[in-house]
């Protein structure tokens, strides 16, 4: 059972990051309460990396994440990931993402859910399909099936820039373990906000 929807798309010409912005404080909250009508806009909106370049901060012990936007509706992340990093597996408490990689690329690994219990700490998980995000190929996250991880392959030998846009906005998450069967919650930190590093 597949856990991300995607979207395939010819070539479109990239647009700034400031155009992308105005674009979703356009979009009506329906659009962020399915997953198809964000989707359809970052589809048809790839980003030019160059007008990402403010909101860029890297890391070279860990993943970076860059807040560019946030209203009351979504928040609209950079994510910087140097070779071979990845992301813990992780949900995103009941809210709706998307992704896209203006710069390089990603694999999302997908996770089904066979048993949960946060008060004890413990989780059953099992892989599912795993996903190549591109520029022109973002990718929504399925709400009914949520828990991923996010990984900059080694062998792929270049940094990568993921846009995330998270509605609404939260600031913790659920982690998980493949191999000790554990689960926790974690909370969220920016590494930068707004073009300054925080």
């Amino acid at each position: 059972m597949a856990t991300v929807v995607s979207s395939q798309s010819e070539a479109i010409a990239p647009v700034p990051i400031e155009k992308l912005v105005r674009g979703l404080r356009k979009l009506s909250e329906d659009d962020f309460i399915g997953i198809s009508g964000t989707l359809r806009y970052l589809t048809a909106n790839p980003v030019d990396s160059e007008s990402l370049q403010p909101y860029l901060f890297w890391n070279h012990q860990h993943y970076t994440r860059n807040l560019i936007d946030k209203t009351e509706l979504y928040e609209l992340l950079a994510i910087c990931w140097e070779v071979g990093m990845g992301s813990s597996i992780h949900n995103h408490k009941d809210q709706n993402c998307w992704m896209a990689a203006p710069i390089g690329r990603l694999a999302v690994q997908n996770y089904r859910v066979i048993s949960e219990d946060l008060a004890a700490r413990r989780c059953n998980i099992v892989p599912t399909d795993l996903v190549e995000i591109t520029s022109a190929r973002p990718v929504a996250v399925d709400p009914l099936n949520p828990v991923h991880d996010v990984r900059n392959l080694r062998e792929w030998n270049q940094r990568a820039v993921s846009l995330h846009v998270y509605s609404r906005p939260f600031n913790s998450c659920i982690v998980y373990s493949c191999e000790q069967g554990s689960c926790g919650e974690i909370g969220l930190n920016y590494a930068s906000m707004y073009g300054k590093m925080v």
